[in-house]
């Protein structure tokens, strides 16, 4: 998800802390809820969520309609929800995530699902699906560097000049290099550490 995307939160139980980091990566928060008005405005002001971006008593329709509508304006929005009443809205979004602990119908219409009911995982969504996307792109400029360079080696390019010329068995070897490489590049992803204790001692700060 790149920045400046829109998250859309309906937890009243939602952590000061981890909407505070989304606000500081450039995220924009939104309450989205069938509750009425009183209850929707005590937990943005706990949020530090501002009033134009809080919607409440909204049916399920009107949910899926609002999301439609940031999307007209250009935004990329991703839903966070848990219930029937938001399933229109994960469906319609960019991206929907939905609390396991959730209904059937949610978790069925959401991009993602997140195990635990804990908003701290949106986090660890969020940069993860960072971090992969950049080790797509070092991937990919790594293989197409490689190859560019390497492919004329093989034909033979270097001979005329340098009678230097590759044994096909080596111009084998290089070409199972290039995807050794990316695969294990990829791999290194196994390796991720989810960034809790930064987030947290960020605001601690």
């Amino acid at each position: 998800m790149p920045f400046g995307s829109t998250m859309w939160l309906r937890h009243a139980f939602a952590s000061t802390l981890f909407v505070a980091v989304w606000l500081l990566q450039g995220i924009h928060c939104y309450l989205l809820t069938g509750d009425n008005w009183r209850t929707a405005k005590a937990i943005a002001r706990q949020l530090s969520i501002p009033s134009q971006q809080v919607y409440a008593e909204v049916l399920p329709a009107g949910k899926a309609g609002v999301v439609r509508d940031l999307q007209a304006k250009g935004r990329v929005v991703a839903m966070v929800g848990d219930g029937i009443n938001d399933s229109p809205a994960l469906a319609a979004a960019d991206v929907g995530i939905a609390i396991g602990s959730g209904t059937d119908i949610a978790v069925e219409a959401a991009d993602y699902v997140l195990m635990r009911d804990d908003l701290e995982q949106v986090l660890v969504a969020l940069d993860l699906s960072k971090k992969t996307f950049r080790r797509i792109q070092w991937n990919f400029v790594w293989a197409m560097g490689y190859n560019v360079v390497m492919i004329p080696i093989a034909a033979g390019t270097l001979y005329p000049e340098f009678h230097v010329q590759m044994p096909p068995w080596v111009a084998g070897g290089c070409m199972v290099f290039s995807s050794v490489s990316v695969v294990l590049s990829s791999l290194l992803l196994r390796r991720y550490k989810p960034p809790q204790v930064v987030a947290r001692s960020v605001l601690v700060e």
